[in-house]
């Protein structure tokens, strides 16, 4: 089970919430605003982190920058009174991890939050090496001439899951299930957002072409890997 940082300044959401997870063997710590969440991070670790986006003495998106500016790799999931497709791409900007509009019901809450937990597929070895870049499952760390990239958790499990099959094509629904655990419009959409980030990323390193999407099909990872020795 999983270690939640709940971060709500609602008492009645923030009880309802934990008391749901905690039902279902989560530990939860509750945290009231932004420097509550500072307080409890510090003194965690967390499997992930569920975040409201307005809180009293700061943004919860502002919190995101914060924490994935830190090299935290938490998945967060923030929780959001709007949920248009600005306020989306927003959260996903900010290194969210995923995003659910309030109100929502509990039953999606935990399954997000399963889904997040999840670190994807296992690989038989833990380091890939592609040339300049490295893919470090068990460290869950991606690297390119030794510098790490900033990617958030999800963001890396698009890397593992994608380059773990070595030039051949992942399909779409396939990543959308083995990353967000569906594959639905909500979580197509977060695909595209985290696909352009990714590959933005990688650019600012020098590594272009990477992640190559294949019309109507799916999406490839186009480094060969680099022989031992």
């Amino acid at each position: 089970m999983a270690r939640v940082l709940l971060v709500e300044d609602s008492a009645r959401v923030a009880d309802t919430v934990g008391e749901a997870m905690r039902a279902r063997g989560h530990s939860v710590v509750v945290a009231g605003g932004v420097h509550a969440a500072d307080v409890a991070l510090a003194a965690g670790p967390f499997d992930i982190a569920v975040v409201d986006v307005g809180l009293p003495d700061g943004s919860g998106l502002d919190w995101c920058r914060t924490v994935r500016g830190s090299d935290h790799q938490m998945p967060i999931l923030v929780l959001t009174a709007r949920n248009d497709v600005a306020d989306r791409v927003a959260g996903l900007d900010a290194g969210a991890d995923d995003y659910l509009g309030k109100p929502f019901s509990l039953d999606e809450l935990l399954a997000r939050v399963r889904a997040l937990c999840r670190r994807g597929p296992r690989w038989t070895d833990s380091v890939r090496r592609f040339g300049r870049v490295v893919v470090d499952r068990d460290q869950r760390v991606v690297s390119v001439d030794g510098q790490r990239l900033p990617l958030t958790a999800r963001e890396l499990d698009v890397v593992a899951v994608v380059s773990s099959r070595e030039g051949r094509v992942v399909p779409r629904d396939e990543l959308l299930e083995a990353v967000w655990g569906e594959s639905g419009e909500r979580a197509a959409a977060s695909l595209d957002v985290l696909l352009v980030r990714i590959r933005r990323k990688l650019a600012e390193y020098g590594v272009r072409d990477a992640l190559r999407t294949i019309r109507q099909v799916g999406y490839t990872w186009s480094l060969e890997r680099s022989k031992p020795g």
